[in-house]
């Protein structure tokens, strides 16, 4: 399973994610749906979405995650959501 790690600063949240090993490509995937407002997360933190880029490469994936104007991501909601991508992408294996 992959590890990820969360940053936040006062521009971005910031996540890593590691030891993604052969799911990289069904994670980008997700991911675009969350860029694309067809987020299946069971929390609403998509709606603050402002901004996503995606960076990947070898067995990395970084998001960087921009917030609404006047809007905050919540710490909490980001990992249920990061749990149900991964979770997801594992059981789909």
């Amino acid at each position: 399973m992959a590890r990820y790690r969360i940053e936040q600063d006062r521009a971005a949240v910031v996540i890593e994610l590691a030891d993604v090993g052969g799911k990289q490509e069904e994670l980008l995937e997700a991911f675009g749906e969350c860029r694309a407002g067809r987020c299946s997360c069971p929390t609403n933190e998509y709606e603050k979405l402002g901004a996503l880029d995606v960076e990947a490469g070898g067995e990395q994936i970084t998001l960087r995650l921009r917030a609404k104007p006047g809007t905050a991501f919540d710490s909490s909601e980001l990992v249920a959501c990061l749990e149900h991508t991964v979770g997801k992408v594992d059981r789909e294996r």
